[in-house]
């Protein structure tokens, strides 16, 4: 588990209890919280000097399955930025590069898939993933647990039908072309895709939270090229599969989607704890949407970030009063940060975060 339960006579654990206690893990449990937390969906990327120091000649699923590099990439925002949680150094295709498909993220491109999946025999190439396939991620949380202290740590994982289309394109899509067409013309496959996928995901985030994850997000990056009753029939299944899988564990389970204002509610009903929010609804409306009893995280628009300081506090006082009287509301930005974003924009709005809702 993130946190083991202590015995009766187990030695205190002052890291673990701080965890425990933590605004994040305190908002995502819909519980009064110090200040609103804050974290950045890659906050640890492209945008710090010093992660693209360390990351120099070396390629992103490499530096993925090196545990002393993810441990010092993911702490590094945590150190310059002041976030409130931590979220596990990798990308939605490691569990896939584990389990042997040949699969390569090109800069200026992304995940491409040298074979893509078209047919019952592509799908066959899918096999179970063992937490052995993947040792590095232990390896790397225990460093981090231990380095983090009171600061929780995300882990995270695509989820299956972000990982289905990048599988069935055999790379990055605008338009999800066979992807649907599969979901479309061949509904078996398509479901036995996303049944297998859903499984691999479970066991990759299992890893994590045995390893000392305290709470874990899915992320379905390209859902929102999906109407209602679409995600509701060929979608839905899987992810819930994903967070029953995981829910004994106990750790929060977050939810998040691009695009997704019209999905809120049914994401919701997969079974997370928390539902993510990007920019285009505003966070009241997105909990409206999503329901009673979900945290809410989101929603600042990343590009936001370009502008001016007190417009970025404008931008972000707005979202804050927006979430004054939710049960639970992590501030987050709507996307990821973009690789041009200057650091310093983000350690500031941190900083006004916690100083304007301590």
């Amino acid at each position: 588990m993130g946190q083991p339960t202590q015995t009766p006579n187990a030695p205190a654990d002052p890291a673990g209890d701080a965890v425990l206690d933590s605004a994040f893990l305190r908002a995502c449990r819909r519980e009064p919280v110090p200040h609103t937390p804050v974290w950045f969906m890659r906050q640890a990327g492209r945008s710090l000097p010093e992660y693209r120091k360390v990351r120099e000649g070396v390629g992103m699923l490499d530096s993925c399955m090196r545990p002393d590099l993810v441990a010092e990439i993911t702490l590094q925002p945590v150190r310059r930025h002041k976030v409130d949680a931590a979220i596990y150094f990798s990308d939605i295709v490691v569990p896939l590069k584990a389990i042997g498909v040949d699969v390569d993220i090109k800069p200026g491109v992304g995940p491409v898939v040298e074979k893509p999946v078209r047919s019952r025999a592509d799908l066959e190439r899918l096999r179970t993933l063992e937490p052995e396939d993947v040792a590095y991620v232990t390896e790397a949380i225990g460093i981090l647990t231990r380095e983090l202290g009171g600061t929780p740590l995300i882990g995270f994982a695509g989820a299956p039908f972000t990982l289905a289309s990048y599988l069935v394109e055999g790379g990055p899509s605008k338009n999800h072309e066979h992807t649907k067409a599969m979901m479309y013309g061949e509904p078996e496959l398509w479901a036995d895709l996303v049944d297998r996928l859903a499984d691999i995901t479970a066991g990759f985030l299992k890893v994590q939270i045995e390893a000392g994850a305290s709470a874990v997000q899915l992320f379905d990056s390209w859902v929102g090229a999906l109407a209602p009753e679409d995600y509701r029939r060929r979608v839905l299944p899987g992810s819930a599969k994903v967070f029953e899988a995981v829910a004994p564990y106990g750790v929060p389970r977050i939810h998040f989607g691009v695009g997704t204002g019209e999905l809120l509610s049914l994401m919701g009903e997969a079974g997370a704890d928390v539902v993510g929010a990007d920019w285009r609804v505003p966070v009241d409306e997105a909990a409206r949407r999503v329901g009673p009893g979900k945290a809410i995280q989101g929603n600042l628009d990343p590009a936001v970030l370009f502008a001016p300081r007190e417009a970025v506090e404008q931008q972000a006082g707005r979202i804050l009063r927006a979430a004054d009287g939710l049960e639970g509301h992590i501030f987050n930005l709507g996307h990821g940060v973009l690789p041009d974003t200057d650091p310093q924009a983000l350690t500031d709005l941190v900083s006004y975060v916690h100083e304007h809702t301590s």
